[in-house]
């Protein structure tokens, strides 16, 4: 006799690595969870965007892909901003959607799904509801083959209810080994015209970070002496941020971003999306004299930039055998980046945290950022030197951060600390409960400015002020937290933050979370002023 669905999915999930199954379950769903395996861990979110984004963090921890439940139409629907973050991010998800039953599906039921396939597209890699239940589990075993194959990214599967109880064959796990070389004639191009460029530059894009990358493309600079920049609004870091060839982020804004490059003849953009903008001014994607080559594993990325020579490759293997290629360089080094100046003591400021978690964090910290009105700040002030280290949004929908961060330090390894904007936190705060309930290893310090600072500064560039709808308050963020399970405290004043700031990231792996609300000032810069060189 056949094994029935449920079991043979069971099969693939535990060769696949994905014992742990994040989500919100519902009454469509109830048939996968038959006869639960004791192997296998639920880990419950308090909404469907929470759970695609704590699989998220578990997912970019563990190198796996994660599989998430969601419930029909309505769960997908709750879930899709968090969607198109993994999406945007290359994060490898399963994501496996109930659906009523397939008899009552021609009467459009009730928690019926129009259309299931249509409903998460264009953000996942892959879409389907097998026509028959015996076909469920070979597409599910393709749908993860697909996330998992570089670009990674999320997939997704609708599977009518009384699907799991019917037979199918076993289906075979099998390898795919991702990653391609480039085009040998490309790089032989490419490491010529880096070998004759009077001064080159290195973007370094989220794919860096993604396929451990970071090694090889610091000896490529080192051979190179090619000054290296972060792409506009990347969610990973990529590159040691001490490392004296190290220039900064690039800004998310044409004429700005054109300036920063305009110094270099020669730009090699390396799995980034480069020209990444968040308002428009008009211009140039580059100055006159600037020449760019862009890698990428992604052929769509290849095809929209707008200027520029693209290889489709995977970066890992490309760098490598660039840097096989080139010449060691005599030309002189890029000059060092400029530290920004201390923070003024004793008043409570995003620059004080930041300047205190510099002198704090141990480099093996994962740091999750979601504080728009404070980025530029963390990036100017508070360095990250670990592969793998920094993790924050790259599409902009918010409330990925917290639950982000919560699924990071389930994936295991060292306490994580997750730095959160007021605003950003009021989108996945119910995340706090998941993270007591598996005492999850993260101090959150939510910087509160008593409203949307990003978008309050947005609304002073385009010459919009006041902003409507952009404050917030009357939010007790400390007692908020505790009422999830998770401890919470303030701080009020400058005097109280180092003390506070030494015990919440003393409290070691072993710990459960706690959540520091740090009251700062309201931000009136600009938003995208010049970042510190």
């Amino acid at each position: 006799m056949n094994p029935t669905v449920r079991q043979t999915v069971v099969e693939l999930c535990r060769a696949a690595g994905m014992t742990t199954v994040f989500g919100n379950p519902g009454s469509t769903e109830l048939r996968m969870f038959r006869d639960w395996p004791d192997d296998f861990r639920y880990v419950l979110a308090l909404q469907e965007s929470s759970a695609v984004a704590v699989a998220a963090g578990h997912a970019l921890g563990t190198g796996r892909a994660a599989l998430v439940s969601l419930h029909s139409a309505g769960g997908v629907g709750h879930a899709l901003g968090a969607v198109l973050n993994a999406y945007r991010d290359r994060v490898p998800l399963v994501l496996v959607a109930g659906q009523q039953s397939r008899a009552l599906l021609p009467l459009r039921p009730f928690l019926g799904a129009d259309e299931p396939a249509q409903f998460p597209r264009p953000y996942v890699k892959f879409s389907r509801q097998p026509e028959r239940a015996a076909d469920v589990p070979g597409a599910f075993a393709e749908a993860h083959r697909i996330a998992m194959t570089h670009p990674r990214g999320p997939v997704f599967l609708s599977v009518p209810e009384d699907d799991w109880d019917e037979p199918a064959r076993p289906v075979a796990p099998r390898t795919v080994h991702g990653g391609y070389g480039a085009d040998p004639e490309a790089l032989d191009r490419l490491a010529a015209a880096l070998d004759g460029a009077r001064r080159p530059a290195l973007v370094v894009g989220p794919a860096v970070d993604d396929e451990r990358a970071v090694r090889e493309v610091a000896e490529l600079a080192e051979r190179t002496r090619a000054a290296v920049w972060i792409s506009p609004l990347s969610g990973r870091s990529g590159f040691d941020e001490l490392h004296p060839y190290f220039q900064g982020f690039l800004p998310p804004v044409a004429d700005q971003l054109a300036q920063r490059l305009a110094p270099y003849d020669l730009v090699v953009a390396l799995g980034a999306p480069l020209f990444t903008y968040h308002v428009h001014v008009e211009g140039p994607a580059l100055a006159a004299g600037t020449e760019l080559y862009h890698l990428d594993c992604d052929p769509a990325q290849a095809a929209w930039l707008p200027v520029g020579t693209s290889v489709v490759t995977t970066i890992r293997p490309a760098v490598r055998a660039l840097t096989g290629l080139v010449g060691t360089s005599e030309r002189p080094p890029p000059p060092a980046r400029t530290a920004p100046p201390p923070a003024r003591p004793g008043v409570l400021s995003a620059e004080l945290v930041m300047d205190l978690l510099r002198e704090r964090l141990p480099r093996d910290t994962v740091l999750v950022e979601e504080a728009p009105s404070h980025r530029d700040a963390l990036h100017a002030r508070l360095p990250v030197r670990a592969e793998g280290g920094f993790l924050t949004t790259g599409s902009g929908a918010l409330g990925w951060g917290l639950p982000l961060a919560v699924g990071r330090a389930l994936a295991g390894g060292s306490r994580v600390v997750c730095v959160l904007g007021d605003g950003s936190a009021l989108y996945s705060v119910q995340a706090l409960w998941t993270a007591a309930r598996h005492r999850a290893p993260v101090s959150f310090l939510l910087l509160d400015n008593g409203g949307y600072g990003a978008v309050r500064a947005l609304g002073r560039r385009i010459g919009i002020t006041p902003v409507p709808g952009t404050d917030i308050g009357g939010i007790d963020f400390a007692a908020l937290a505790a009422s999830f399970g998770c401890p919470g405290r303030e701080v009020e004043r400058a005097e109280q933050l180092t003390a506070a700031l030494d015990r919440s990231l003393g409290l070691g792996p072993d710990a459960g979370p706690e959540l520091l609300r740090i009251r700062v000032p309201a931000d009136d810069s600009p938003l995208y002023a010049p970042w510190a060189r």
